[in-house]
Parts: C-alpha cells; structure tokens; sequence
C-alpha cells in the first residue's frame, strides 16, 4: 500500500508527560504536525505514571484547548478518557465546548482505563473490571443523549441525568466521532465499539486484529464507515494496514523520549516507512 492512498490517515501519538507536559510545546508539536502534513494528534489521557516514568504530567484537556486555538486543519482527541473516573456532564460539556472550538474537529477516545499507575486505587476509583465496563456503557449512552440538546431523563445503575437539557449541541452532527479502546483482541469491546464510530486496539497481533473485526462486521454488517486505529508494528506491518482494515495508522514516542518535534515537523512517510 502507497502513503498516499487516501483511505489511510495518520496519527501522531502524544504522552503529554515529561518535558511534554509543558502545554506551550504540544503546542508547538500540534503546528507543526499540521504544518507537515498528519491528519491529527492525539494525547495520553493519564493522571498518574509509573515511578521509572517522568511524573510531570499536562492535563490533556486543558492542552487540547490550546492546540485547537492553534491549529485550523489538523483533527485532535484523548486516547482514551476512561469515564469511569470522569462525570459525564463534565465530560460532555468538556467535549461540546473543544469541538465548537476547533471547529469540529474533535475525536473523543473511550476505555475502560488502567490502573497500572494507580490512577484508579490511589484515589478510590472503582477497579472492578465488570463495573468499569457497565460505567463505560452507561456513560457512553448518556453522553450521546446530552449531546441531543434534547430533555434527557437517564436513569442507570451507575449515572443519572433527571430532567436535564445540556446546551448547545456540538458542532459535529449527529454527534462528536466516538471511538473505543480494546486491549488484546478482547471481543466485548469489539462489540461496543461497533456500536459507535471506531475501534482503537491496542496491543494485538494481525490475527487478535483480524478476530476483533469480525465482531464489528458481525454487529454492523461491514465497516463501512467505522474507523480502525492501528500503531503498526513487527506483528502487524504498516503496508499491510489497509488491507487488514485498518483506516488509520498511529504512531508516537514512548514516555520521556527524546526527538518528538523532529517527528512532528516530519511527513508522515518518514515515521511510517520503514514500519
């Protein structure tokens, strides 16, 4: 597959952490990604690292805002915002207020979360991976109904809107892009994020890639019009992307790696071509 076949896009990666946890250099990144020619950047969306990782962390929101005051053409979102440990009123008014800000180019990542870094058990976060998931769910189902700017009356285990009307609406019809995390070829996620608009695997090889699809296509008949998110890699090559279904390629630096603007300020076809 050619770099410039236009079903493909490219992402850049960001962990806002480390020297990037300065909000003014993502925003020098974001323009010059945009500048070179990526298709978007998206951030980390983490509380807490681990110990042997840098501990200075962005608040990706607050830095996306800026991003998008910079930025005209380039599409931006969090990969991903657990809403397990977020409000889905905040977050929906959070989400509304970026896309009318960037003039509809947000892109909002979902998942279950980690606690690798203790971002859940170190504040008392619900880490019981079944509630997580019922959270993620519910959330994800309130958060459409808000973005109606119609009366929303929800009612779940976990969330509640009583008699709630959230305006304005976003920018994005019928609603702002929702994509979801799956780790590992998990096949539930699959199946939820066939419900939205993308799927965002995450540590698969090419079979646990190609299985997850055939839960998407199992749900929504094809996938046509649904976003696959892929970080290429030995197991799965950037050449073959395309034909595995993947319409996105993403790539970016490990936590406190060196040489990040030099990626940015480069064409994607230097970060992918060798992969």
């Amino acid at each position: 597959m050619l770099l410039e076949d236009l079903t493909m896009k490219h992402a850049l990666f960001l962990p806002p952490f480390g020297a990037l946890a300065d909000p003014g250099l993502l925003v020098q990144h974001a323009v010059a990604a945009e500048v070179a020619g990526w298709d978007a950047i998206f951030l980390w969306d983490h509380v807490l690292r681990r110990p042997e990782e840098p501990q200075e962390i962005a608040d990706p929101w607050v830095a996306m805002a800026a991003i998008a005051t910079a930025t005209t053409r380039i599409r931006i979102g969090p990969m991903v915002t657990p809403i397990t440990r977020r409000r889905p009123i905040k977050l929906a008014r959070e989400a509304t207020t970026l896309d009318h800000l960037s003039s509809g180019r947000l892109t909002l990542g979902l998942g279950l979360g980690v606690d690798t870094s203790r971002e859940l058990t170190g504040f008392g976060e619900i880490v019981d991976p079944l509630i997580r998931g019922q959270r993620l769910d519910e959330g994800a189902a309130l958060l459409c109904a808000l973005w109606t700017g119609e009366e929303v009356n929800f009612h779940g285990e976990h969330f509640t809107a009583d008699s709630i009307v959230a305006l304005p609406r976003p920018v994005q019809q019928p609603r702002i892009p929702l994509w979801f995390a799956a780790r590992g070829g998990a096949r539930k996620p699959a199946a939820r994020a066939a419900r939205f608009d993308g799927l965002f695997p995450i540590e698969v090889d090419a079979i646990q890639l190609s299985e997850m699809l055939d839960v998407v296509r199992a749900v929504r008949g094809s996938l046509d019009g649904f976003d696959v998110i892929v970080n290429p890699s030995e197991k799965i090559p950037y050449a073959t992307l395309a034909d595995r279904g993947a319409t996105w390629a993403i790539t970016g630096p490990a936590p406190g790696d060196d040489g990040t603007l030099e990626m940015a300020s480069s064409p994607p076809e230097k970060a992918f071509g060798t992969r």
